[in-house]
């Protein structure tokens, strides 16, 4: 089983990081729960409100956490605070050193940027988010076009919706087609 850190945060895009749990947990679900433990982390482990209001208890601080084989970080206008907040730096950081996958949804691939994980690679955000990224990553190629971007350990995703597209990628990627077909077909999701 593969243990899925999703960090949320204040102003984060709700949809970013709900669409990927929802993906990881029915997955695992349709195949009697021996694929992900899905759990959210935030910096101090205390509830956290999304760019549209929702709280959010999350269940794991950034000291507290078990291991993290896939760390999926969402994006929002909270994002760009966390550009500038070290200790989320460092966090992200230590985890991409020992994470099969680290992942971003939409703004979240300027913390990528920011830590210098995105050079040399094609990556992807939101639309409106691209000209900041070019500034803090100038070394990344950004495709626009595309929904997500698997670069092996690094991938990325467009916005907010697609991130439910890496997400079942993801599963794919790890457990093959019927593992996402099963899942597409039980959310009744149509990409």
């Amino acid at each position: 089983m593969l243990n899925v850190g999703i960090f949320i945060f204040n102003d984060v895009e709700l949809l970013d990081f709900a669409g990927p749990y929802e993906v990881f947990s029915v997955a695992s679900e349709m195949h009697d729960y021996k694929y992900f433990s899905v759990f959210t982390i935030s910096e101090n482990g205390d509830m956290i409100k999304t760019v549209n209001g929702l709280k959010v208890q999350p269940d794991y601080s950034f000291d507290t956490h078990p291991n993290i084989d896939i760390l999926l970080i969402p994006g929002g206008v909270g994002s760009r605070k966390l550009i500038k907040n070290a200790r989320v730096l460092d966090w992200v950081k230590k985890n991409y050193l020992r994470t099969e996958v680290t992942c971003s949804v939409c703004s979240g691939a300027l913390v990528l940027g920011k830590l210098g994980l995105l050079d040399n690679l094609i990556s992807t955000t939101h639309h409106q988010v691209i000209d900041l990224l070019k500034e803090i990553a100038p070394l990344t190629n950004i495709d626009k076009g595309k929904r997500y971007i698997d670069n092996g350990k690094i991938m990325t995703s467009a916005g907010i919706s697609a991130g439910i597209d890496l997400a079942l990628h993801i599963v794919n990627k790890i457990y093959g087609i019927e593992a996402e077909q099963k899942t597409i077909e039980h959310m009744e999701y149509r990409k």
